[in-house]
């Protein structure tokens, strides 16, 4: 099964832990699926809701299709995400606990064709969490280029 990301939200990983992801297939109209084709969406503040036994995909930003008429989607509109009921019960219960919350990492075409959202249960990252996250970055780029170093000097 091929798939090519279309978007990513680099914000989430930096801003929160990711406790669980899980894909869910979009709802959307025949001008959005053209727009995220060209590329034309945003992650940045995009958040999932859990209302009743649906749930929705909020602040994305999918810009109108160009060659679109004035039958052009909303850009921020909600869009209908496609989960099996078991699983959004289940994340309607961890949701529920303090401080979790569903965000999309990435938008990616599936075989081309169907779009499809990976959502993260993820809990908020304090000021200290995020001065360590980027400690730990820092320290293994330090560690791959030391190795890379002594590679050449071997060769």
């Amino acid at each position: 099964m091929e798939s090519s990301v279309v978007a990513r939200n680099r914000k989430a990983r930096h801003e929160y832990f990711i406790i669980e992801t899980v894909e869910a297939g979009m709802v959307l109209t025949g001008t959005e699926i053209k727009s995220v084709r060209a590329g034309k969406i945003n992650l940045k503040d995009g958040y999932a809701k859990i209302q009743g036994s649906e749930i929705w995909l909020y602040n994305v930003h999918i810009s109108p299709f160009e060659q679109g008429t004035y039958f052009n989607h909303e850009p921020l509109r909600p869009r209908k995400l496609l989960l099996n009921s078991g699983e959004i019960r289940r994340l309607a219960s961890r949701t529920r606990e303090k401080g979790l919350t569903l965000v999309p990492l990435t938008v990616y075409l599936k075989q081309n064709r169907w779009a499809k959202v990976e959502l993260a249960l993820v809990k908020g990252k304090t000021g200290s969490d995020k001065r360590e996250t980027i400690a730990e970055r820092d320290a293994r780029r330090d560690m791959e280029k030391a190795v890379k170093e002594r590679r050449r000097g071997e060769v």
